[in-house]
C-alpha cells in the first residue's frame, strides 16, 4: 500500500483534534456522545479515504481509551461509521453518501456491535442488542450536521477543491454540487 505523507499528516492532526476535543461530550441515554468525533469521521472519509479513515478512527479511540476520555464503545461505533462513510463517498463521489455512511455505520452498525463489547467485556448485563443505537444515532446526526455546515462553507468558498488537490484526493471535483 502506497503511503501518502500528506494524508498521514492530516490523519495525525485529526487524531490529535479528536483526542483533545473528546472532553466535549453530551450525555444521551446509556452513553456519552461525541459529535466532534463524528464530524471528524466524515471529514476523514471525504478527504482521506477508507483506509486512512479507519486508521484515524481506531487511533483516536485507542488514545481516548488510554487517556481515560473514552470507553471501549468508541471502537465499533467510530470505526464502522468512518469506514462506511469513506467507502460510500469513494464509490459515489457524492458528499451526502459520506453522511449516510457515517450515520448508518456509527448509529446502526456501530450501535449493534457495541452490544457484545458492553455485555462481555464491560460486564453490562442490562445491555440489549439495540441499547446503543438511539444514543449513537443522536450523536452521529449532530456530528454530521456540523460536518455539513463546514463542508458547505468549504465548497462555496472553493477551499474544498483546493484541499482535495493539496491532499492528493481523487480527481473528482464536482463535489460542490453534491451537497
Amino acid at each position: 500500500m502506497k503511503q501518502n505523507v500528506r494524508k498521514l499528516a492530516l490523519a495525525a492532526m485529526m487524531t490529535a483534534l479528536g483526542v483533545c476535543l473528546s472532553t466535549f461530550s453530551v450525555p444521551v441515554g446509556a452513553s456519552r456522545c461525541f459529535p466532534i468525533q463524528h464530524l471528524l469521521n466524515v471529514l476523514a472519509g471525504v478527504f482521506l479515504g477508507p483506509g486512512y479513515a479507519l486508521g484515524f478512527s481506531f487511533t483516536t479511540a485507542l488514545l481516548r481509551n488510554l487517556l481515560g476520555t473514552g470507553s471501549l464503545l468508541a471502537f465499533p461505533g467510530s470505526m464502522a461509521g468512518a469506514f462506511l462513510g469513506a467507502l460510500l463517498y469513494r464509490y459515489s463521489g457524492r458528499i451526502w453518501t459520506a453522511f449516510a455512511g457515517e450515520i448508518v455505520g456509527t448509529g446502526i452498525l456501530g450501535g449493534i456491535l457495541c452490544y457484545p463489547i458492553a455485555f462481555l467485556l464491560m460486564g453490562n448485563k442490562q445491555a440489549a442488542v439495540f441499547t446503543y443505537v438511539i444514543p449513537f444515532l443522536i450523536s452521529t446526526t449532530g456530528g454530521c450536521v456540523l460536518a455539513a455546515m463546514l463542508l458547505g462553507v468549504l465548497c462555496k468558498s472553493g477551499a474544498f477543491c483546493y484541499l482535495k488537490r493539496m491532499i492528493g484526493g481523487e480527481e473528482r471535483m464536482g463535489e460542490e454540487r453534491a451537497l
